[in-house]
């Protein structure tokens, strides 16, 4: 009788759930709840056979991790690419129409929270993990067991995948931000900082006392369900269980998109949870499909971003720092503002030209915004504001940290510290030799370098991996105990085997950013390949131009980049380029294609970028070893050259026409 009651109690308990947490329609009093959650609790320690992951009283939390554990995504976890006018939206559009012609939009409200994947197995979850990288994320499924708006268990044994975001609601982020005040302890900047901060804690028992929530807005590959429309998964979500965001609306055409922007940002500061813009997708599956994926954003999508704010506050002072490739920075120290929901005490000025343009004093009263609602910045003075006390400023002319002279080049709005041995410059290369999109050492930020260097652990980037040489000594540093040393060891250790391509980003080589690395790292597969290229060579590289080639020859010919290489290679630092996994079907698998001409699906690059993730050798010149060249409009020699060679030869309608079988 005791295990037909508990099972009784799980039933209505989940049900209540479901009708107070995502139908928001409470069919009980909180008070018969909570009396049927004691029951249940009493019952299930009374019979503790009885245990099950799934039941309501899990929610509670109570489970302790030494650490989180990597996920990787079965489907990418792609960003969206960002819209801030009507302008762009209607070129969104107009791009959408040429390729496809008429079109059904949703319009989505876009939660200001903490994306999440998550995974059931024949109807219960499995598991639920964070974006992360987009590639691997973290498990925290301890945590998100406690939301009680996600349903542990569904009423169809279905296997899928499905997104969402994890947000947190204005009335529990006051709440717990009041208490923490009350405690004596640090409040949360805004909401979002506040989900993140419950989703990324340890004891399950914290986020349970959060108040989280979730909407769900991706049902993954919802076509094999018979589903054909982004509309119908929502509301198929909605059947099983899951809360979809009830303003979510459907249009004809972009125009009514934009009359929606319009009402919504009205509506913005009246809902119970933070938004940061619209999310506008293709509504059809099947033109979903059709229109893929550039390397990082999905074609059919984008997400309108609402203007930033513009608050008024005092410069009190500028102050310069010093990055990694030397470049001096002016920074505006401000009186502290609210902005966007985040305190705000400093913010970029760029360099001394958009001082002196602006006319920005220190002491003035000026405009304050966030570049794309992240990066303060100083937008424009106000001089009719301006107080008998305000000076304008002097950029030195000596580095504020080593005291060697500044060196501003020619044609170039920056300044430079070039004094290689300067404590700024070290500390920053070696921070972004460590950071996540080069050699992703964990627990290796700004500050930690800096504290490591300051006590004499680490003078290069070669140092780190003699940090295993020093475990005694760091042992001895603040908030480093035994626990934080070994993660620390570890995640040097694991960095050993990154692809080239993350290594070269590492090595901070001027002008060669992340994809500039990847490209070069692709073409020349080897470190000592890429040490002994020449200028012209690298010139040939697509994408590689004549400032980037320089800077390469340049950086490896140097002597202590040859030591630095040297060094990395003797403790097994990993110096060939790995290929990501691609399906073995693929027809594009270690063929060597050259682009031509314009395209319209994608642009050349975005094709490029495709083509490298299916495991192609994209190149720039046409020869005998070409395989294939995929020709857009007004495509020139090279065609003629492929023809010549007779190189299979495709239009972009036959290219797309197999990246649309791929990807679908």
């Amino acid at each position: 009788m005791s295990v037909q009651r508990i099972t009784e109690l799980r039933k209505l308990l989940n049900e209540y759930n479901h009708a107070y947490h995502v139908l928001d329609k409470p069919v009980v009093s909180d008070a018969q709840y909570d009396a049927y959650m004691r029951e249940l609790i009493k019952l299930e320690s009374e019979f503790p056979e009885t245990f099950d992951a799934y039941s309501p009283t899990q929610r509670v939390g109570g489970k302790v991790l030494d650490g989180f554990k990597k996920v990787t995504h079965d489907v990418a976890m792609l960003s969206l690419g960002n819209a801030y006018s009507l302008n762009d939206l209607l070129a969104f559009d107009a791009r959408i129409r040429k390729d496809i012609g008429e079109v059904e939009y949703v319009a989505e409200l876009k939660i200001d929270g903490l994306a999440m994947s998550l995974r059931y197995q024949n109807g219960r979850l499995a598991t639920a993990a964070t974006r992360g990288d987009g590639e691997v994320g973290e498990d925290v499924t301890h945590n998100i067991v406690t939301i009680k708006s996600i349903p542990l268990e569904l009423n169809n044994e279905i296997t899928f995948e499905v997104r969402g975001e994890v947000y947190m609601p204005k009335a529990a982020f006051e709440k717990l931000n009041e208490s923490k005040k009350s405690s004596g302890q640090e409040a949360f900047a805004n909401p979002r900082n506040a989900a993140a901060g419950s989703i990324r804690q340890l004891d399950s028992q914290i986020a349970a006392s959060r108040q989280l929530d979730a909407f769900l807005y991706y049902f993954v590959n919802a076509q094999n369900t018979g589903v054909e429309s982004h509309s119908l998964a929502l509301r198929k979500l909605s059947e099983l269980g899951f809360k979809v965001n009830p303003l979510t609306r459907t249009f004809a055409n972009i125009q009514d998109v934009w009359t929606f922007i319009e009402e919504m940002t009205t509506q913005r500061a009246t809902l119970p949870y933070d938004i940061d813009g619209i999310v506008i997708k293709v509504n059809s599956l099947a033109l979903q499909g059709r229109l893929g994926f550039t390397a990082k954003t999905p074609r059919w999508a984008i997400a309108y971003k609402f203007p930033a704010d513009e608050v008024m506050t005092r410069l009190e002072d500028i102050f310069l720092t010093v990055g990694r490739t030397g470049k001096v920075t002016p920074n505006a120290r401000l009186t502290p503002i609210t902005l966007a929901q985040t305190t705000v005490g400093f913010a970029q000025l760029h360099n001394e030209d958009y001082i002196r343009n602006k006319d920005i004093r220190i002491n003035d009263m000026v405009m304050v915004r966030k570049a794309g609602d992240i990066i303060p910045e100083v937008v424009e003075s106000l001089p009719q504001l301006r107080e008998e006390t305000s000076k304008p400023f002097e950029f030195a002319r000596v580095c504020p940290v080593c005291h060697q002279d500044l060196v501003r080049f020619e044609d170039e709005a920056d300044t430079y510290c070039i004094n290689n041995e300067c404590p700024a410059r070290i500390i920053e290369a070696i921070a972004h030799f460590a950071s996540r999109d080069a050699m992703n050492i964990e627990g290796m930020g700004v500050k930690r370098v800096e504290q490591l260097y300051n006590n004499g652990l680490i003078r290069s980037v070669e140092d780190i991996y003699f940090l295993r040489d020093k475990r005694e000594s760091l042992t001895m540093l603040d908030k480093m105990g035994e626990k934080s040393v070994d993660k620390l060891l570890n995640a040097i250790e694991v960095s050993k085997s990154n692809s080239l391509d993350n290594l070269l980003y590492g090595l901070g080589i001027r002008h060669i950013g992340e994809k500039a690395a990847l490209t070069l790292a692709t073409q020349f597969k080897s470190m000592q390949e890429l040490m002994e290229a020449r200028e012209d060579q690298l010139c040939d590289v697509k994408e590689i131009g004549t400032v980037m080639a320089k800077s390469v020859v340049l950086f490896f010919s140097q002597k202590p980049n040859h030591h630095l290489i040297d060094v990395l290679r003797s403790v097994g630092v990993n110096m060939e380029m790995i290929k990501k996994k691609v399906e073995s079907s693929s027809f594009f698998s270690n063929k060597t294609i050259v682009l031509t001409g314009t395209l319209i699906a994608m642009t050349r690059s975005e094709a490029s970028d495709w083509l490298i993730s299916q495991g192609a050798n994209v190149t720039s010149s046409v020869s005998k070893n070409t395989d294939l060249l995929i020709a857009g409009s007004e495509a020139g020699s090279k065609l003629a050259k492929a023809e010549s060679l007779g190189v299979m030869v495709w239009d972009e309608e036959r290219f797309m026409r197999e990246v649309t079988s791929i990807e679908s």
